[in-house]
């Protein structure tokens, strides 16, 4: 089968109605089918079918019953018929039984692989110390694991996140509480833990073990609804992140021509994703790829309670949005995909036409940016039927959004860092109406070539679509490039149609609610101060260098800076991610501790112990980081028990009190150089700084991030001295 299917892989269509198209479409169904035969039976693989076929009938030739006596059995059962003699019979009794063993085979390799996937002590061991446990679960992973696998192979053998105890995760929570309470507050805290654990945790726990049963992850498809698609409040800034273009370098300065490559690099990662040739990300482990399914083709949809996610197989077209209007561009014609130079030439037609937006069309992408239910309601009011309901469709069924944007930004002219700031709060927000937040993602390319994203958090976390910016920017760069001119390489068809223009008729009273969106969306975008600042002095080498963990160098900084500028110390959150499990997305690590705090009083009091505290409370973030990606975090378990207590109606003052503690710091990290299409190190000048969030809480501390700055070079020459 793989022999037959092997020419397909390098062929790009979309049916469209013509012939050519649908032959084409017809060749993408079955390589389709073609990729899920191959994923479902990982690690075997089709082809051993017929080699344990031709075993048994080899062995059954010899004059010996590998079955013994099944194959017999199985030739008792079948129809008799005049056609088929008695060898014939034993032939298809023998096939029968190779194909039941092979899918035995198969299902007892998986349940092996799913076994040692489960094993998560390697994590824990130290650095060059390797366990002859881990060596020889190493080895066998390697034996289980097959060869050559597709994006979702591993998804059937992946584990299911684990239900931690109420008393461990109790305990934990304690642990976490103590260095953020006075000892009345924190014995008034653990008198409520306890009765909870002796008493309604017991039964809540109950119901969450019977859901962990059935369900792929226990967690993540409450965490998506409660967490993000019922909330009511603007995606803009506080749910939806964004990604940064290089640093240092701009490959074109025509704005049409970056956005040509920067799409149609988007569509070489769509066709790749398709066929699941991108391979799956492993860290000694395999990560669940699940996420990935919705990256292209899916819009957020509003409702009044709550919003859903709509996610189409496939989408011919982006919806672009330039100058206050909407156009459908094409990026398919006659069963192909557009080059460069052809998405280029459609970019710069629609940068030409000179018409005008009609009345309310300009700032209609407000309603996106605002609170969810007035957006709901004018969408069920106002875009139900009629030209708008077409258009609304159009964006909505879109690959993904674009937004050609007039400013020019990025690290340029006199004040290179303000101007850095200025460049990632617009594409965290821009001007409110220029955005389509409810997309899976928004490309935004500027007026001087400078590009970025847009994304919504609901469908996915940050290291997805990380992934893919990092592809696109690397394939625009590196693989695709540009002209002398600084043009997009490639020829242009002479019958390309135009872009088409969306048509709207909205009225006064949507313009209206358009308008307050708007004011809502505005308000919030004008309460952030947002700051950017790449550290160029050292890195992650030279935190590595000294023995010590990047990410925990980083978190103690934080919290040195915030006692430093607060007196005080903070809740503080930061994101880790729960792949190793099926459908895992994220939990908390809760960085500020004991060992953190003991550290950061013996540094303030010029204490000689500094130095070993410091390695102590670095092992110790590291310790809680391992825990919460191997499924004994803290939060996404009181978290679950809390709504198993609604659902239920009981009423627990340890969990509502958990459930309302005030996150000061929300941090995360997200790390570069996913995928290896080129070498920064040799390439320095191809950096970035990534993307980022906005703030979850407003706490007027405007020079805190070059207050933790200032915190970080201390702590670094502290470290490293």
């Amino acid at each position: 089968m793989q022999s037959i299917f092997a020419g397909f892989r390098n062929v790009s269509f979309v049916y469209s109605g013509d012939l050519s198209s649908f032959f084409l479409w017809c060749l993408f169904i079955l390589s389709l089918v073609q990729n899920n035969v191959i994923t479902g039976v990982y690690p075997a693989s089709p082809s051993s079918w017929l080699f344990v076929v031709i075993a048994i009938l080899a062995t059954m030739y010899t004059r010996s019953d590998p079955s013994m006596g099944l194959i017999a059995k199985i030739q008792e059962h079948l129809p008799v018929s005049d056609s088929l003699s008695i060898q014939c019979r034993t032939v298809v009794s023998a096939v029968l039984f190779s194909t039941l063993l092979w899918f035995s085979l198969i299902f007892t390799m998986r349940l092996c692989l799913k076994q040692l996937l489960s094993y998560h002590g390697w994590m824990f061991e130290q650095h060059g110390k390797v366990s002859n446990t881990t060596k020889i679960w190493a080895a066998m992973v390697r034996i289980f694991s097959g060869r050559q696998p597709l994006l979702y192979s591993y998804q059937g053998s992946l584990p299911n996140l684990p239900v931690p105890t109420v008393k461990d995760t109790v305990k934990r929570y304690l642990e976490s509480a103590r260095p953020l309470m006075s000892d009345s507050e924190y014995e008034r805290m653990t008198t409520l833990a306890k009765e909870f654990e002796s008493s309604l945790g017991n039964r809540l726990q109950w119901y969450l073990k019977l859901k962990a049963m059935w369900a792929s992850n226990y967690v993540s498809d409450w965490w998506e609804e409660y967490v993000y698609l019922r909330g009511r409040g603007p995606l803009m800034v506080n749910s939806n992140y964004y990604g940064m273009d290089f640093l240092y370098v701009t490959p074109t300065p025509i704005q049409a021509a970056r956005a040509g490559n920067t799409l149609h690099a988007c569509l070489l990662y769509r066709r790749k994703l398709n066929r699941e040739e991108i391979k799956p990300v492993i860290l000694n482990v395999p990560l669940c790829a699940a996420q990935c399914e919705r990256i292209f083709n899916t819009t957020r949809i509003p409702g009044e309670e709550t919003d859903s996610l709509i996610h189409w197989q496939d989408s011919e077209y982006v919806a672009v949005f330039h100058r206050g209007r909407y156009f459908r561009l094409w990026l398919y014609h006659a069963g192909r995909m557009l080059s460069p130079r052809e998405i280029e030439q459609q970019i710069q037609r629609i940068m030409d036409d000179p018409s005008p937006p009609v009345p309310g069309e300009a700032k209609l992408a407000a309603l996106t940016a605002g609170d969810r239910i007035p957006w709901a309601q004018a969408r069920k009011e106002f875009f139900s039927s009629g030209v708008n309901k077409r258009s609304l469709d159009c964006i909505e069924k879109a690959a993904f959004f674009v937004a050609l944007d007039d400013d020019e930004q990025g690290m340029r002219g006199d004040d290179p860092a303000g101007n850095l700031d200025r460049y990632a709060k617009s594409l965290l927000h821009g001007k409110c109406y220029d955005r389509w937040f409810d997309k899976s993602f928004t490309v935004v390319v500027y007026k001087n070539g400078k590009n970025g994203l847009n994304a919504e958090h609901s469908w996915a976390d940050a290291p997805i679509m990380a992934h893919v910016w990092e592809y696109v920017m690397t394939t625009d760069s590196f693989q695709l490039g540009y002209t002398e001119e600084g043009h997009c390489k490639g020829d242009v068809a002479s019958s390309l149609p135009p872009p088409t223009r969306l048509t709207w008729d909205i009225p006064a009273e949507c313009q209206e609610r358009i308008e307050r969106s708007l004011a809502v969306a505005q308000a919030l975008a004008d309460d952030v101060d947002f700051h950017v600042l790449p550290i160029q002095e050292f890195g992650k080498g030279a935190i590595k260098k000294c023995k010590i963990s990047p990410d925990a160098f980083i978190q103690i900084g934080l919290q040195l800076a915030y006692y430093r500028n607060r007196g005080t110390f903070s809740l503080t959150y930061e994101a880790s991610m729960t792949r190793l499990f099926r459908e895992g997305r994220t939990e908390t690590v809760r960085s500020c501790t004991s060992e953190s705090c003991a550290f950061i009083r013996a540094l303030e009091g010029g204490e000689e112990v500094c130095r070993r505290l410091f390695r102590t409370a670095a092992e110790k973030h590291q310790h809680l980081y391992k825990m919460a990606m191997t499924g004994g975090g803290i939060d996404r378990h009181l978290f679950c028990l809390y709504l198993v207590s609604k659902y239920l109606g009981e009423e627990s003052p340890f969990l509502k009190e958990v459930l309302s503690e005030t996150w000061n710091l929300s941090t995360s990290q997200t790390p570069l150089q996913q995928v290896e299409l080129f070498d920064f190190v040799n390439h320095p000048e191809y950096t970035t700084c990534g993307g980022g969030f906005g703030p979850v809480r407003n706490i007027h501390a405007n020079s805190q991030i070059h207050f933790f700055l200032l915190c970080a070079f201390h702590l670094f020459s502290f470290v490293c001295s």
